[in-house]
C-alpha cells in the first residue's frame, strides 16, 4: 500500500469516528509534505439544522489561529525597524501600564507580548472574583462592538500575575501586540494584516471580517448526546474557567480587530501561510527572523500543550517529544484556536497539517486532534 493510500484511509478513519461519535458536526482537514498538498477533505456539515455539507471553501472564525498571523506580521515590523522586541510597550501606548498586586509598574517589552509572558492572563483562565470579571474585560471572542482602546482600559486595571519575563501565561498580550502593531504604523490592525501577511500570500479569505458570510461555518459546542449549536450566550469550561462567545461578533464592523483571536479564515489559506514557515526562510520571513520565532522562550515547564511544549512566539514548540508522548520531531510548532481548530508544521519532517473544525473544544484539543496526527506519522513512518 503505499504513504499517500495509507494516510487518506488512515485520516478519514479518523475524521468518520469524530463524526460517528457525534464528536464534530464538520471539518475540512489538509496534510502537506514539502510543497505538495497529499491530502484535502470536507466532511460533516457546515450547517446541521440546514443540511449543509461541509466545503473545503468553507470560512471559519479563527480564534488563535490568528495569533501566528499577527505574530509573523509583528516579526516584518521588526525587520524592517519599524518595532523593537526590547522596546518597552509604553514607547507606543503610553497609557497602558497595568501594575504588580504590590502597586509597583513593571516593564513590558514587546517580546513579552510575543511570547506571552507579559504578566498578563485571560478572563477565562481566571477565577470568578478576578479583576478581569470585575472590569468586564473581553477576550476578544465577545462583546460585540467593543473597541480596542476600552479593552485595554479594562485590562490595564487587573494586576499583573507575575514580573514579565518571570514565568508563562496565556494571555490577551497578543491583542496588546496588536495596539502596539497600529501605534507603529498609523494603520487598522486589518489593513497591517493585509498588507504583510494575505496579500503577499494571495490569501483572500482571511481578514478581521467575512469575506462571503454565505461561506460561514455554524459554530457548535461539544454535548451529549450530540454538538449544540452556539449561541450569543455559550460558555464553555476550560482549563478551570469558562470561555464565552457571540458568534457574531465578526459580524459587527465595530468589534475591535482581536490580535489574539479575531480573524476568519479557510483551512487552504492557513495552509498556504504555514508552508511559508520553513527554516530556509521564504518569502514571507527571513531565515534569522523565524529562528528566533521557533525558539521555545518559555522552557518546557511552561506546559504550553502540556509536559514537553514550551513556546516561541505565536505558537508552542515541542522541546521533549517523549516527555509529550508525541510522534512529532522536537521544534515542532503547534498550536490552535477555541472554536475548534489545531494546526501543526514540523519542519524536521516537512510536515504541515490543518484541522479546522466547527465543534469546539474537540477540534482543538480532542480525540481528533491526536488521532489524525497518529494517523499522519503512522503512514508515512
Amino acid at each position: 500500500m503505499s504513504d499517500a493510500h495509507s494516510l487518506t484511509t488512515a485520516v478519514n478513519q479518523a475524521i468518520e469516528s469524530a463524526l460517528e461519535d457525534h464528536r464534530i458536526v464538520g471539518t475540512v482537514v489538509m496534510v502537506a509534505k514539502g510543497d505538495e498538498v497529499i491530502y484535502r477533505r470536507a466532511a460533516g456539515l457546515q450547517d446541521r439544522e440546514n443540511a449543509i455539507n461541509m466545503q473545503q471553501d468553507a470560512i471559519f472564525r479563527l480564534s488563535s489561529i490568528t495569533k501566528p498571523l499577527v505574530s509573523v506580521a509583528a516579526m516584518r515590523l521588526v525587520e524592517r525597524g519599524l518595532i523593537g522586541l526590547e522596546q518597552p510597550v509604553t514607547q507606543w501606548l503610553h497609557d497602558f501600564r497595568p501594575k504588580l498586586r504590590d502597586g509597583s509598574e513593571p516593564v513590558i517589552l514587546i517580546h513579552h507580548l510575543l511570547a506571552h509572558m507579559s504578566g498578563l492572563s485571560y478572563g477565562f483562565l481566571e477565577p470568578e472574583e478576578s479583576e478581569y470579571h470585575l472590569f468586564n474585560v473581553s477576550d476578544g471572542l465577545d462583546q460585540p462592538g467593543l473597541e480596542l482602546r476600552e479593552n485595554l482600559q479594562r485590562l490595564a486595571k487587573a494586576p499583573l500575575l507575575f514580573n514579565p519575563g518571570s514565568a508563562w501565561k496565556y494571555s490577551l498580550a497578543t491583542d496588546v501586540l496588536g495596539a502596539v502593531l497600529e501605534a507603529a504604523t498609523g494603520l487598522s490592525l486589518a489593513q497591517i494584516i493585509r498588507q504583510e501577511i494575505t496579500e503577499p500570500l494571495a490569501l483572500r479569505d482571511s481578514d478581521f471580517a467575512v469575506s462571503d458570510p454565505s461561506r460561514l461555518a455554524v459554530p457548535y459546542a461539544n454535548a451529549e448526546p450530540r454538538p449544540l449549536r452556539m449561541t450569543h450566550e455559550t460558555a464553555l469550561p476550560l482549563w478551570g474557567g469558562k470561555v464565552k462567545f457571540h458568534p457574531d461578533r465578526i459580524l459587527h464592523p465595530g468589534s475591535y480587530p482581536s490580535g489574539g483571536c479575531g480573524m476568519a479564515g479557510t483551512a487552504e489559506d492557513i495552509l498556504r501561510f504555514l508552508m511559508h514557515i520553513k527554516p530556509g526562510g521564504s518569502a514571507l520571513i527571513r531565515p534569522e527572523t523565524l529562528e528566533i520565532m521557533m525558539k521555545d522562550h518559555a522552557g518546557p515547564e511552561a506546559q504550553a500543550l502540556g509536559p514537553g511544549w514550551g513556546f516561541g512566539y505565536g505558537w508552542a514548540v515541542l522541546s521533549d517529544p517523549e516527555m509529550a508522548a508525541s510522534p512529532q520531531a522536537k521544534g515542532t510548532l503547534q498550536w490552535g484556536g477555541v472554536y475548534g481548530h489545531s494546526w501543526f508544521v514540523d519542519t524536521e519532517n516537512d510536515l504541515r497539517v490543518v484541522i479546522l473544525t466547527n465543534t469546539a473544544f474537540e477540534g482543538m484539543c480532542g480525540q481528533l486532534v491526536n488521532d489524525i496526527r497518529d494517523a499522519v506519522y503512522g503512514s508515512l513512518s
